[in-house]
């Protein structure tokens, strides 16, 4: 078994931060998001043998030997914890300077077309992601005026390897342009930026600079949810993570949610929940749903 262990650099000019966690009591819980004073993004590899995951109270399989992105403020606990080791990174440490859309906070892996995105490693993937866990791990405990780009050099180093390794397992990004995938992607982003206030497509379309209707032209051919599916499913999962995580009163999150009031929240709640906010409530305290 895995010896229990945190690594950390902090960055005081920036706020920035970076972590690295491995170990069995590491993965326990709501997440490793829910201490961290900013939202932060991670990246788990499964050194092991596939295992269950439940994120956002939804349960996935992660398969063996390989690598899952998760956005910020996902709440997630995972089968075996000791088989797994983490890199964690905000925004101030990694994306403070614009890096490329592609292998930064907002590409490919954290606002593409597929979440969760399970990453498969081959023998000679794994054997190099094992090699940058060793680098990661001995760059840590080094403290000279170097260790901070040097860290951001093998996260994204990381973070191009992934994706390279994503878009080659996705039919999606083979079959159609980049523009395409781009537009899926950039809505994403938006819609995360925007959700709390802004729940009509005509929003994200004018930001776009494209029409309503040419948005779900592409959402179609990709065969992806519609773009006012995406806005409703993007409220409800904060609506779930509110109701979930934290003591808001339904009134509380429907105005933090940008409703105009709790009526209307509720109704919301119950057309795509398929249940009312009491009867969640109650499930989630059961045993069963843990």
């Amino acid at each position: 078994m895995n010896q229990k262990m945190v690594r950390q650099y902090l960055e005081e000019t920036t706020n920035g931060c970076f972590v690295m966690h491995s170990g069995n009591s590491l993965f326990s819980g709501q997440g490793l998001s829910n201490p961290a004073p900013h939202p932060i993004n991670t990246f788990v590899f499964n050194k092991g043998a596939e295992q269950s995951v439940v994120i956002d109270e939804i349960p996935y399989t992660m398969p063996a030997q390989s690598i899952l992105p998760l956005v910020s403020n996902q709440h997630f606990v995972f089968e075996h914890p000791e088989a797994l080791v983490a890199w964690q990174f905000n925004r101030e440490f990694y994306c403070i300077v614009n890096h490329d859309a592609e292998v930064g906070c907002v590409g490919f892996l954290f606002y593409g077309i597929h979440h969760p995105m399970f990453i498969r490693l081959d023998a000679a993937d794994v054997s190099d992601i094992t090699y940058m866990e060793g680098v990661f791990s001995t760059e840590l405990m080094l403290r000279d005026n170097f260790q901070g780009e040097m860290l951001r050099t093998l996260l994204k180093r990381v973070i191009i390897k992934a994706t390279r390794m994503a878009k080659q397992q996705c039919e999606s990004y083979r079959l159609f342009p980049d523009e395409k995938m781009d537009l899926i992607r950039n809505y994403a982003l938006l819609v995360e930026m925007h959700f709390r206030r802004e729940h009509e497509v005509s929003f994200y379309a004018d930001a776009l600079n494209k029409a309503p209707k040419t948005l779900s032209n592409v959402f179609a051919l990709l065969k992806q949810p519609t773009p006012s599916t995406v806005i409703r499913n993007r409220i409800l999962l904060e609506a779930k993570r509110y109701l979930h995580y934290t003591d808001k009163s339904a009134k509380e999150i429907a105005y933090e949610l940008g409703f105009e009031n709790p009526a209307h929240f509720s109704r919301f709640f119950k057309a795509n929940a398929g249940k009312n906010i009491s009867e969640f409530i109650k499930k989630s305290c059961t045993p069963a749903s843990l």
